[in-house]
């Protein structure tokens, strides 16, 4: 068809949250090592334009607000020529992974977001 299938934008909002994290320092790696893991509890998406084959994107990420138990993210995607593509958002808890209970934000992130 030429388009970019709609299933694949999940994963451009994950890219565009894994590199946001990773702007301040943060992995998800170092996340669940600390017995930490971000499960997408919600996630909606809008579709403005479709993202043809061989588009050049750009995922811009923005935190919502700081993060309690859970962190939400807006995204706005963007094609070569800066037209708006898609809008979406997520929101994710953080839970432990020991007792796969929701848990509060670790502190070292919020304290990554003060710096930011």
């Amino acid at each position: 068809m030429g388009v970019v299938y709609h299933g694949n934008y999940a994963q451009f909002f994950e890219i565009g949250r894994i590199c946001w994290l990773r702007s301040l320092g943060i992995s998800y790696k170092n996340m669940e090592e600390n017995n930490v893991m971000l499960p997408v509890i919600s996630l909606q998406c809008n579709f403005k334009k479709s993202a043809e084959f061989d588009d050049e994107i750009t995922v811009k990420t923005t935190l919502k607000k700081i993060p309690a138990v859970k962190i939400e993210f807006d995204y706005e995607i963007f094609n070569q020529n800066g037209d708006l593509l898609t809008t979406g958002n997520t929101v994710l808890a953080f839970i432990n992974m020991t007792t796969l209970k929701p848990m509060k934000c670790p502190d070292y992130i919020l304290e990554k977001l003060k710096e930011f």
